[in-house]
């Protein structure tokens, strides 16, 4: 059921503009932006904060069913509102892998009165499972591990992979790593123990090979392809020539704005993920991707692992860090320093994945749009410590920086979930509906 709020002289982001004004929503849509004068609901006065179209992080991973230890539904989704998020689409390797129907209608079973935020799930693709792919219901997109990460999935034979691309109705993502190269770095470095030989191992030509593998089959069968966590200047350079058909997207993440290969010295293996934080020219790059549309949005690839699991040795200790809980106010503070502008933040972060996955009524403030809102002080400075944050792992790579602009209320279809520091009891999200336009194209630019 929706929610009645209006909000009065709030700073609003919408995709034409920047605007002062009001918004009202009635029975969890939005019915009027600009001056209301008939307020509906409960009136709050937004003077001083802005509000963005609900943000939405198309990669996370929250470890249910298999390893709720380290993570699980409603833990994370408790952080991705804490956090600003309304919705979040999940990765399928989960022990079991969400590589069937019964597995997928599982993890929606398992999400409903549970999260507090919108959700949606990937079907997990496998050597021989194309004949799912083809026929799946429900899911967001098709996940294939094109190099082996986290868990037991993984599809790098060529002859899998057409099959999966012929037969795909929905969108296909891809962890974009070359298994071969893969094999043949970690052979050569055997018994490393330098938690900075990750980015070294795992290196770009190995994302390349496999970025350029991915676009080859997605327009030799014409299927929508998402590059997930792009990380190299070589993969934006790529994807920077392509024409833009609208058919291939993609994605970076707060971690590869941020961090850099110096990290290591410090983070150790908390620093380690696949693709790895790299060098500043990569980083560099990415911003550089973001700002003239190469790259089509920003998720976090939350992959959250206990800190004992953390503190083992390089190549013992698991690839992967939390992150949706921070990747607004990161970005925020991306925004607070002239790096990129407001609007830039609600394109990468609510327009385009909305855009990408067929989120019909998401993305947007605009009237008849669902009423899912981040309420963000752009002038609240805190300082990230991890006995605030909401997830189970319980750490941070950012612990200790202190961020200019955070979230203060999440609202799900005119129903806050999470307002003043705390969730509001009897507020959950439901599960995501998806249309898949069959092509993306560039947005146009917007002023910095």
């Amino acid at each position: 059921m929706g929610g009645d709020i209006t909000f009065r002289g709030a700073e609003l982001v919408l995709s034409t503009g920047v605007v002062d004004g009001d918004l009202a929503v009635r029975d969890g849509r939005i019915v009027a932006i600009g001056a209301v004068e008939q307020p509906v609901g409960e009136v709050i006065d937004a003077r001083g904060l802005t509000i963005l179209p609900g943000v939405i992080d198309p990669q996370v991973h929250f470890r249910e069913p298999g390893n709720e230890h380290k993570e699980d539904l409603e833990t994370g989704s408790r952080a991705a509102a804490a956090g600003g998020v309304t919705a979040f689409l999940e990765m399928p390797n989960t022990r079991p892998p969400t590589s069937t129907f019964a597995a997928l209608e599982d993890k929606l079973a398992r999400a409903q009165d549970r999260c507090r935020a919108h959700y949606g799930f990937f079907f997990g693709a496998t050597p021989d499972n194309a004949d799912l792919t083809a026929t799946v219901e429900g899911a967001c997109g098709i996940k294939i591990f094109m190099g082996s990460s986290t868990g037991t999935l993984l599809v790098n034979e060529q002859d899998a992979l057409e099959r999966h691309f012929a037969g795909a109705r929905i969108p296909i993502t891809v962890h974009a790593e070359d298994e071969a190269r893969l094999r043949e770095r970690y052979a050569r470095y055997a018994g490393a123990t330098d938690p900075g030989l990750h980015a070294v191992i795992r290196d770009p030509q190995a994302a390349l090979i496999a970025t350029r593998r991915a676009v080859d089959l997605a327009e030799r069968h014409q299927k929508r392809l998402h590059v997930l966590h792009l990380s190299t200047a070589e993969e934006v350079a790529f994807l920077r020539e392509r024409p833009d058909d609208g058919l291939v997207t993609t994605e970076t993440l707060p971690q590869y704005l941020w961090l850099d290969a110096s990290w290591y010295a410090k983070l150790g293996t908390h620093l380690q993920m696949n693709p790895p934080v790299r060098d500043l020219r990569h980083q560099r790059a990415l911003w550089a991707g973001l700002l003239d549309g190469t790259i089509a949005c920003i998720a976090t690839d939350h992959a959250p692992h206990t800190l004992e699991e953390k503190a083992l040795p390089f190549g013992e200790a698991p690839s992967g860090m939390p992150g949706v809980e921070l990747s607004l106010p990161l970005m925020l503070n991306a925004v607070a320093e002239g790096r990129c502008s407001i609007q830039h933040l609600a394109r990468w972060m609510s327009e385009a994945p909305a855009r990408i996955y067929g989120l019909t009524g998401k993305g947007r403030l605009a009237v008849g749009a669902d009423g899912d809102l981040t309420v963000v002080d752009r002038k609240l400075v805190r300082t990230v410590h991890a006995d605030d944050l909401h997830t189970r792992a319980g750490w941070s790579p950012f612990e200790g920086w202190t961020l200019r602009g955070w979230p203060v209320m999440t609202v799900l279809g005119g129903r806050p979930v999470f307002r003043d520091g705390a969730f509001v009891e009897g507020v959950f999200g439901a599960p995501l509906r998806f249309d898949p336009a069959p092509r993306v194209p560039r947005a146009p630019a917007v002023a910095s």
